[in-house]
């Protein structure tokens, strides 16, 4: 078991899962707000440079992954034209806020949303051109199994490209990123979402998650090869990318 699968967002004896469940629903309507001022907008520069790495493979059928209020899923089909992408997640709330995200943008017939496992997901092997996931994984309640999950999936040769939220590891950004991760976002997040623990567990995650050299290993454990890493903004976010 790895750290970040130890913590939960609240203090009772619910499984991670369920309790992440929750914590997004309870969240879902604030989130696109706190995600974009919390990150001062960065974090759609971040997505955009996922894309143009994907882009490379012309993708056609994507699955995006803890798919949230569809943030990626929208930026794939704008920047990618695929023919189909699904967006999965476990939060109903969330999802919502993506669908009329879709709706008003009128990309319904191309992104299509599911309630769905990641840690058994109900697609058969081999569905995928490639699977994307922004700030999602470091919630799987068990890493290798949901990354074996998203390998199974995938057709061969096909192509992963994932963002996730990394602590720095140099001076001065790490001093500095510690500063405001434990003090001004959950302050602010309380603020706004009304949820006293969602942006503690973050921060919590955030530290504990595995990245660089150590997630490598993990993908490769996964089924994965031509695995890779760059860190984005001085270490505050990780863009990985692996073929199956």
């Amino acid at each position: 078991m790895y750290a970040q699968e130890k913590i939960k967002p609240y203090e009772n004896n619910g499984d991670k899962g369920t309790q992440v469940e929750t914590m997004f629903d309870n969240i879902a309507q604030t989130y696109d707000t706190l995600n974009h001022r919390l990150s001062w907008n960065i974090d759609k520069y971040w997505r955009k440079k996922a894309m143009r790495r994907l882009a490379l493979w012309k993708p056609q059928t994507i699955m995006d992954v803890a798919t949230g209020t569809g943030d990626f899923a929208i930026l794939a089909t704008k920047m990618l034209n695929p023919q189909s992408v699904i967006g999965v997640d476990i939060s109903e709330g969330m999802m919502k806020v993506g669908a009329e995200k879709v709706e008003r943008l009128n990309m319904s017939d191309t992104i299509k949303f599911k309630k769905d496992d990641c840690m058994n997901l109900s697609f058969a092997d081999n569905s995928f051109d490639a699977v994307i996931a922004a700030f999602g994984i470091r919630n799987f309640p068990d890493l290798d199994k949901g990354l074996s999950e998203i390998c199974r999936v995938m057709k061969k040769g096909g192509r992963l490209c994932i963002l996730e939220l990394t602590e720095p590891k140099g001076f001065p950004m790490k001093q500095l990123f510690r500063i405001y991760s434990h003090t001004f976002l959950p302050i602010y997040g309380k603020l706004i979402s009304k949820d006293n623990s969602a942006y503690n567990y973050l921060t919590a995650t955030i530290e504990a998650f595995p990245q660089g050299e150590t997630m490598m290993e993990i993908f490769k454990k996964a089924g994965f090869s031509d695995a890779n890493f760059e860190r984005l903004t001085f270490g505050i976010c990780t863009l990985y990318t692996a073929t199956k």
